[in-house]
């Protein structure tokens, strides 16, 4: 069973921005959790895109 969440802490998903303007199919999200509390704004990081073999900037979605 999974556990409940605790406090601040919220699931969030990046996705990728440079693949949007490339026009390359598929698309790449990571899944990481960040705590509202101290975090306000969007999260902004650099990770791999395997569909571009390159690092690429990720932002929050929704």
């Amino acid at each position: 069973m999974a556990k409940k969440a605790k406090g601040n802490r919220v699931q969030v998903i990046l996705e990728c921005t440079e693949q949007k303007d490339s026009g390359v199919p598929g698309i790449s999200r990571y899944i990481t959790t960040k705590n509202k509390k101290n975090t306000t704004e969007r999260l902004e990081r650099r990770k791999y895109n395997p569909y571009l073999r390159r690092v690429t900037v990720h932002k929050e979605i929704k």
